[in-house]
């Protein structure tokens, strides 16, 4: 077999491969909003360095969670989440600077406190609407005094 013969068959089992990874995507995100509706929800993994660190993926409400999903990833379990009873809204901001670039358009940066300490999530209007009310939504006998 000559050399550019190799060469083809290298580029088409990359090509094949990239075609799997992309329907992949769209079965693992077709699956994820089978068991609740879904919202492009962007998560910042490093506080430390500003405007840095943004990562684009899905949220999902299961019961009295909230779910992270990364977007590029195949795993069907989410990489993050956080319980509504834990977290506490601090207010929203407008993306500055490189943050615009990162982030789905048109969305805020919202900031709530966790146990864990500062979490920093992007959404859009609509989502943050919905997200307030099931932070406010809680459960019969939920101490409201906590916060």
């Amino acid at each position: 077999m000559a050399w550019w013969e190799w060469l083809l068959d290298i580029c088409g089992a990359l090509l094949l491969l990239c075609v799997l990874y992309g329907a992949g995507l769209i079965v693992r995100r077709r699956t994820l909003s089978r068991h609740g509706g879904t919202f492009e929800l962007s998560h910042r993994y490093r506080t430390s360095a500003s405007e840095r660190g943004w990562i684009l993926g899905l949220g999902r409400y299961s019961g009295e969670t909230l779910e992270w999903f990364r977007v590029f990833s195949l795993s069907p379990r989410p990489k993050r989440s956080w319980r509504r009873d834990e977290l506490e809204y601090d207010g929203r901001r407008e993306p500055v600077g490189t943050e615009q670039a990162s982030l789905y358009p048109d969305h805020l940066v919202i900031r709530c406190q966790s146990p864990e300490g500062l979490v920093e999530l992007a959404m859009s209007v609509s989502s943050l609407t919905g997200f307030q009310a099931w932070l406010e939504a809680m459960p019969p006998g939920t101490d409201w005094n906590r916060r």
